[in-house]
Formats: C-alpha cells, sequence, structure tokens
C-alpha cells in the first residue's frame, strides 16, 4: 500500500533533471493536488544519522525539527513523489505535505518544485535543473530571499509561511523607531 498520493493524472518517468521525475500525464489545473506526501514523523537526529544515510534524501521537512520520511527500504518506493527540484517550478504547497499545482499544467510537461519552498536546513549545493532563472546554487535557506518570497506567496509549505511570516514581522519591527 502506497504511503505517499500521486494524481492518477502523474507517471513516474527518466527526467533530463535527474534520475526519475514526476510528469502530468494529462493537463492539470491550477490549485489542483497533484500530490500527498506520507511516511512517518521523524526527528532531525533520527533523519540525519539513521534514515538518510540509508534511503538518501526522503523526507518532507514540516517543523524545526520534524520530517515526514520513509523508515525503512521497503517503505521508500512507497513514499516517493519524485517531483524533482526547479528554479521555475510548476508545484506549490499547500498546508505542510500537499502539493498543488501553480498554474495550469499540459500533459508531458515535468512536475517539479523548488525546495525554498519546503526547506529551512543548513546545506549548499549546485543546481542542475536547467531553467532560464536557475539560482546556480541552492541553499536550505533560499525561502528567506525576498524575490522568491514573493514569487511564491501562497505556496510555501504552512512551516516555512509562519516562518516567514515572523522574520517579515521581526525585521520590519527593528525598523519602527
Amino acid at each position: 500500500m502506497r504511503l505517499s498520493y500521486r494524481s492518477s493524472k502523474t507517471e513516474v518517468l527518466e527526467s533530463k533533471i535527474h534520475g526519475r521525475g514526476l510528469f502530468a500525464a494529462a493537463n492539470i489545473a491550477k490549485d489542483e493536488i497533484v500530490a500527498v506526501k506520507g511516511g512517518h514523523i521523524i526527528d532531525r537526529k533520527t533523519l540525519r544519522e539513521t534514515i538518510t544515510p540509508r534511503l538518501g534524501p526522503v523526507e518532507i521537512q514540516i517543523d524545526d525539527d520534524l520530517f515526514i520520511a520513509p523508515v525503512t527500504d521497503e517503505e521508500r518506493e512507497l513514499s516517493m513523489l519524485y517531483s524533482n527540484h526547479s528554479c521555475n517550478a510548476n508545484l506549490g504547497m499547500r498546508g505542510d505535505i500537499t502539493f498543488v499545482a501553480m498554474r495550469d499544467i499540459c500533459a508531458g510537461e515535468e512536475l517539479t518544485h523548488d525546495w525554498a519552498m519546503t526547506d529551512d536546513d543548513d546545506y549548499s549545493l549546485e543546481c542542475k535543473c536547467g531553467a532560464p532563472n536557475c539560482r546556480k546554487i541552492l541553499t536550505g535557506k533560499d525561502w528567506q530571499l525576498l524575490e522568491l518570497q514573493k514569487r511564491y506567496a501562497g505556496y510555501f509549505s504552512a512551516y516555512l509561511a509562519r516562518k516567514i511570516n515572523a522574520y517579515c514581522h521581526s525585521e520590519r519591527s527593528r525598523e519602527i523607531p
């Protein structure tokens, strides 16, 4: 039994971005639910020490120290969404685990999300998405970029939307005499 949900309008195929990717098998309307991440709620220590070394990057962050991820080899495939990162994403978040279309998507398009919408972590890596607006280097703090906050407004995970709201209010409070 699957741990995650993928719409019947999607299929997993080889991706030019990375390995396998999630693709639209039929047209998908703006704000339509495309996927919902499932798994177990685990803390950062368990993720870093037990899960990631064995299963690779399989999680989605839902709070400062909480993630949803599979915990066994058998669960890995049952929980994978195969939505690769793109700096020109067409999927956004509703809540913490639900991926929705940010615009109308045509059959055949790869379904991608920007990790800036879900990640608050300490990493930096080279991006190979190939988008015209590629940032070249991704970090786990890209959600703090004002340009991305504007571009993805309404499509950040609930967890990061709360952090952005608090971050913006703390920045504004320093400006008020």
